[in-house]
């Protein structure tokens, strides 16, 4: 499924990175803790977490995930949205809790998450 989709279906809002929706997506990973996501996350993914500081960016581009999604209304740093824009990472937002949102996004057949 490409990341347009989810971004239309979940009513997520773009930060950035616009030119990048038409990814596909290879699973997702929900994570709060840096480390672990770069343990365990896998290239393509899209990664679920309420980090909003620059360094998920970093962690992003690393693990060549095809996007970050900040939940329960969390919006990026002026420095995290530069950074992502620089790296041509998507930046999206929702409302919905990590948990909610990692049940829409298995439930439309993005599994791993």
């Amino acid at each position: 499924m490409k990341l347009s989709e989810i971004k239309s279906k979940l009513d997520l809002v773009s930060r950035c990175g616009e030119d990048y929706l038409e990814q596909e997506i290879t699973g997702g990973y929900c994570g709060d803790l840096l480390s672990d996501v770069m343990a365990n996350s896998k290239q393509g993914n899209v990664w679920i977490t309420i980090q909003v500081h620059l360094n998920i960016v970093a962690v992003a581009t690393l693990k060549e995930l095809t996007a970050i999604i900040l939940v329960n209304g969390r919006k990026p740093n002026e420095d995290t949205l530069k950074k992502a824009i620089e790296e041509n990472i998507p930046i999206l937002t929702s409302k919905l809790s990590a948990f909610e949102l990692s049940g829409k996004l298995y439930a439309l057949g993005i599994g791993n998450i």
